[in-house]
């Protein structure tokens, strides 16, 4: 087994998920809530692994899960940027206090 334990990892997940949710619910810029929404994909990805290696069933299956959480994220990421740009381009800004209403 590794010498790093279990609460190490879990602990940084919930740091790291706690930084994701304040950026998501405090900034104004979209790209920066964009990125803490990954940063809390990421921490749950690292519970994922955490309990595939030191749950009671070690199995590779939590690993594999996280692979697809990480596909499923890449391409949540590029359809969000697509709709950032897209926003950017009609409205000039990326303020998510002036990009409050789907008309023109």
């Amino acid at each position: 087994m590794s010498s790093i334990p279990a609460s190490a990892f879990l602990a940084l997940a919930l740091i790291l998920f706690c930084i994701g949710l304040y950026g998501a619910l405090t900034k104004k810029n979209t790209v920066i809530v964009l990125i803490s929404i990954e940063l809390m994909l990421n921490a749950v990805n690292i519970n994922l692994v955490t309990f595939s290696k030191y749950g009671l069933n070690p199995s590779i299956t939590g690993q594999i899960f996280a692979l697809f959480a990480i596909c499923v994220a890449a391409a949540e990421a590029a359809v969000g940027l697509a709709i950032l740009i897209s926003l950017y381009r009609s409205k000039k800004t990326v303020n998510i206090d002036e990009i409050d209403t789907m008309k023109n």
